[in-house]
């Protein structure tokens, strides 16, 4: 069975070990390592940091098998604004000029790779973020010019970064999501061709991003298998009839009655993850499944264990037989 593990990016408030311990408490194999708070810092990720880490984590009897950059990588490609000062280390920010947040993040992805190599993972998961996501409703009427040269931003700055990750060994897996430059199927494929399909370059899938657009979750799988690098466990619920704040939210806060969607807690949302089981056992798919815990309805930590449990519910195997092999005289 794959391995069950918690993303630490919604308990970065709590220490390192402390995380840790809870855990191994709700039933998890390993952990998602966040690259904020304490859980991984990448600019201390000396050798001695990471037998640190290591250590700990074996203490618990967990492993690591993948670590993720979400914040820094969303300045890569982003038009910067002082919404990115309050997600990025001061030493990415600098001064704040928008083309050296956007370089001095691309570094840091970089060095995010490097990074995971000497913790002995091959995947770091996380954003891109998209010159071009505010273009998305297209009025005042947006030209197909403007949209191939969003494309073309996001293949001149995250092509070297891929070249530096195959020299290395790592792949890296895009969260398919609104604001970065993949967000549903069709956009998810023109990364691809912007990007001259790099081997290095792939997703890490979460159907909650896809559901609520309307996105067919299961088909990406079956169509993206080659590039699903990794495996976000998230739920989301939407709503069966017309509500005030539709798929834009309205700007509203989550959790507000009046939304047409919330994430949910895993097995109490519209994901069906019998079908995304089905899938990944159809594109061989033996990694992680990570389970991203969003719930603001519920207490975290019930709602991480019983997340758990439920994927270990819903996870199997695929058959290593034809259905009607029992029937050939040749099998018996």
């Amino acid at each position: 069975m794959r391995p069950v593990t918690l993303f630490t990016g919604q308990w970065a408030d709590l220490p390192f070990e402390t995380i840790c311990k809870k855990a191994k408490e709700f039933g998890y194999d390993g952990l998602e390592l966040a690259c904020w708070g304490d859980h991984f810092e990448v600019a201390k990720a000396d050798d001695f940091y990471i037998e640190q880490k290591l250590e700990t984590l074996h203490r618990y009897g967990l492993k690591v098998y993948a670590i993720s950059n979400h914040l820094v990588g969303q300045a890569v490609c982003d038009l910067i604004d002082k919404r990115h000062k309050s997600i990025l280390p001061d030493y990415i920010w600098g001064d704040g000029d928008p083309e050296g947040v956007r370089q001095r993040a691309a570094e840091e992805v970089i060095k995010t790779a490097n990074a995971a190599k000497r913790l002995g993972v091959k995947i770091v998961n996380g954003f891109t973020g998209s010159s071009i996501w505010h273009l998305l409703y297209s009025f005042p009427p947006v030209t197909e010019e403007m949209i191939e040269a969003g494309f073309a931003d996001f293949a001149k700055r995250w092509t070297p970064i891929m070249d530096e990750f195959q020299k290395l060994g790592i792949k890296f897996g895009l969260e398919v999501h609104p604001t970065e430059i993949a967000f549903d199927i069709v956009s998810a494929e023109r990364a691809l061709e912007a990007i001259n399909n790099h081997p290095s370059f792939g997703f890490n899938y979460d159907p909650s991003h896809m559901g609520y657009q309307g996105v067919d979750y299961v088909k990406f799988i079956d169509k993206f298998g080659d590039r699903i690098f990794h495996v976000h466990m998230k739920d989301v619920g939407w709503s069966d009839r017309p509500v005030e704040a539709g798929v834009f939210g309205g700007h509203t806060n989550f959790g507000d009655s009046r939304r047409f969607w919330d994430f949910r807690s895993l097995g109490r949302g519209k994901i069906n993850f019998e079908e995304i089981m089905r899938a990944l056992n159809r594109i061989n798919y033996n990694g992680p499944l990570s389970v991203e815990w969003e719930d603001i309805g519920m207490d975290r930590e019930y709602g991480a264990r019983e997340a758990c449990d439920f994927v270990r519910r819903v996870d199997f195997p695929p058959s290593n037989v034809a259905f009607d092999a029992a029937f050939d005289k040749k099998n018996r």
